[in-house]
């Protein structure tokens, strides 16, 4: 089995390159849930989705210039994110949120509850490369989108490791260091990638680092670690997902029964999804001719 948990931004990034392929005006409104439909095409028997709330989260409150750069998300963008609760609601799918918190931290706490359980794998989708600190071994992957909708990376420890240097429970010392611009976090000044590969190779931990300031071959390095020591611990704070979200849920809440009713086909074509409907017309027809062999 595989939980598919599938983030906030997963939805912005499908939603955006769909706004430019969707030909038909109506559909055209709703690319974004229009994405979220196709990425359910998969097979998988367990699904969650996490949404962000609108209240201000614990990193915020943490530090004020967290996601400041960010501007307003717009209009059309909103309407298709409330559209993509109604679309989870009608398919059956669960969907979590928790004022305080952000949706990676829903998908850490997901991943804390059930990653331990026997021949469960969990896959999350999501565009968003934070959640790569949650990846373990093969039984815990990320699916991201590489180019368009259709090409996708997919991340296990090997893949993380390859791309950052760092093994993934290391991610977040490995932010502390060099930030992460599209977050507003600072990291340390003048410390890019490589020097913090290569730093958190020798320490592996922000911690033993600073404990071992002196056993840093470059003085300048050194001291801009000794200058940002503040801003360093804050920024592995901030990168940090949390997997202690308080919420309730069981296994048995996460089963997808892929069932097409009446009211879901009328819904899909009030959206005017006109080639999901074709696909559904074509699976309806392979069941049937299954069902009378």
């Amino acid at each position: 089995m595989k939980i598919v948990s599938c983030s906030e931004k997963k939805t912005r990034g499908i939603a955006k390159r769909l706004a430019q392929t969707v030909a038909h005006t109506k559909s055209r409104k709703h690319a974004l849930v229009f994405g979220l439909t196709g990425e359910l095409g998969s097979g998988k028997t367990l699904f969650v989705k996490a949404f962000d709330t609108p209240e201000v989260t614990f990193r915020k409150r943490a530090f004020k210039e967290y996601k400041a750069h960010r501007p307003k998300a717009p209009d059309e963008l909103v309407s298709q994110i409330i559209e993509a609760h109604t679309l989870f609601k009608k398919l059956g799918i669960t969907s979590i949120e928790q004022p305080g918190f952000e949706a990676d931290d829903i998908l850490g706490t997901l991943v804390e509850k059930f990653s331990s359980r026997d021949n469960l794998y969990i896959t999350v989708l999501t565009g968003d490369l934070d959640t790569l600190q949650l990846v373990k071994n093969d039984t815990v992957t990320v699916l991201t989108p590489k180019k368009g909708v259709s090409q996708t990376v997919i991340y296990n420890e090997i893949g993380v490791k390859e791309r950052f240097g760092v093994a993934p429970e290391h991610l977040t010392d490995y932010k502390g260091l060099v930030g992460d611009p599209s977050d507003n976090i600072p990291g340390v000044p003048g410390i890019g990638p490589k020097t913090a590969a290569g730093l958190l190779a020798e320490q592996p931990t922000l911690e033993n680092l600073y404990r071992n300031l002196d056993k840093v071959k470059s003085k300048a390095t050194a001291k801009k670690l000794s200058d940002y020591k503040e801003q360093a611990f804050l920024s592995k704070h901030l990168a940090i997902i949390r997997r202690d979200v308080p919420f309730t849920i069981s296994l048995e809440n996460l089963i997808y029964n892929k069932q097409y009713t009446k009211g879901l086909i009328d819904y899909f074509k009030k959206l005017g999804f006109t080639s999901l409907l074709r696909r559904l017309e074509y699976i309806s027809e392979s069941t049937t001719n299954c069902s009378s062999k």
